[in-house]
Order: C-alpha cells, then sequence, then structure tokens
C-alpha cells in the first residue's frame, strides 16, 4: 500500500520536485491539491525532483473537495507548528496519508481546528519559525517509515573496490 503524502497548495517548484524525489525513493504517493503556485510542466520542479518522476505516482486535485471525494474513509496526520503533539509521538500506519500546506501560509486554521487531536509537529527552537517544506516532509515520511520497519527497502549498503590499510583521502589530494 504505502504511505501518503498530501501537499495542499505548494508554492515553490524546487520543494514539490524535491518531495517528489522523496516519495520516488520510498514509495509513497504524492496528491497536489490546487492552486500550485507552479505548472507542473516547470523546468525547476522537473530539475528538483530528477528523472525520478516516472518512479512515482501522483495525483492532481483542483481543490480540497475533490481530494476528500476521491480519499474517503483515509486516516490522516496533518504538519503544523501549532501541533499538541510531535511527529514522533504517534503510531503510523501503511498507507496513512501526511498533510502539509503551502510554505508561506501551511494549512488552514479552519481545517486545523477540525483535526486538532491528528495534528503533529516537528520540534524546534522557540525562535524558528518552520522549516523546509521539503524537509519537514522527509523528517514525517521517514519516521513513519521508520516505524513500519523500512518495508522492501534495502537498509544496508556494500562499498566496492576498498582497499584495506590504504588512507582513503590520498586520492582527493
Amino acid at each position: 500500500m504505502g504511505m501518503n503524502i498530501v501537499l495542499v497548495n505548494p508554492e515553490i517548484p524546487q520543494n514539490t520536485g524535491n518531495i517528489a524525489r522523496t516519495c520516488a525513493a520510498t514509495g509513497a504517493v504524492l496528491h497536489l491539491i490546487e492552486p500550485l503556485g507552479f505548472s507542473l510542466e516547470d523546468k525547476y520542479l522537473k530539475r528538483a525532483g530528477l528523472d525520478y518522476w516516472n518512479l512515482m505516482e501522483y495525483h492532481v486535485y483542483r481543490d480540497p473537495e475533490e481530494f476528500w471525494m476521491k480519499n474517503q474513509g483515509i486516516r490522516a496526520f496533518y504538519a503544523t507548528t501549532k501541533a499538541p503533539q510531535g511527529y514522533h509521538e504517534v503510531s503510523y500506519q501503511d498507507g496513512d496519508y501526511l498533510f502539509f500546506g503551502c510554505e508561506t501560509r501551511g494549512l488552514p486554521e479552519n481545517l486545523l481546528e477540525k483535526v486538532y487531536d491528528r495534528c503533529i509537529r516537528i520540534p524546534m527552537r522557540e525562535e524558528a519559525r518552520s522549516l523546509n517544506l521539503s524537509n519537514s516532509v522527509a523528517i514525517v515520511l521517514y519516521e513513519a517509515l521508520r516505524q513500519d520497519r523500512f518495508p522492501g527497502f534495502r537498509t544496508t549498503g556494500a562499498l566496492t573496490g576498498r582497499d584495506e590499510g590504504v588512507n582513503p583521502w590520498l586520492d582527493y589530494v
């Protein structure tokens, strides 16, 4: 099934491109709710997502009403700096929907009031307003995947061509 990332009115193409790349790497489905602050043909969007767009599933909705009509009965969490609990304090399940608002305004207050018990925040210093949208998505998504033990993911790497006893930095001097 996989996780779902929902971006409500994203404004910056590079952020959405980075999020698309994260979705491709994790198998998460990306949901974009219009209006968008860019065209999906935007060169910055494509460049930030590199060549990963063909590796991911994404859906575009003309407004929140269309999204809810097509995605009834979902289990959702809403990222906001106004949340009562940290993103790491909830238990995620496969198939959850993680909502993120636009870069300048976040999620609408009237929505947050209705779902306050499912609002989550990323802890940060009091002086900081917020984190970058693509970073926030990655932080929360990877916690949800960690809780599910990274299903189907490669979790180890291997170096090739290693010479024991050789200083690896000498190749870069």
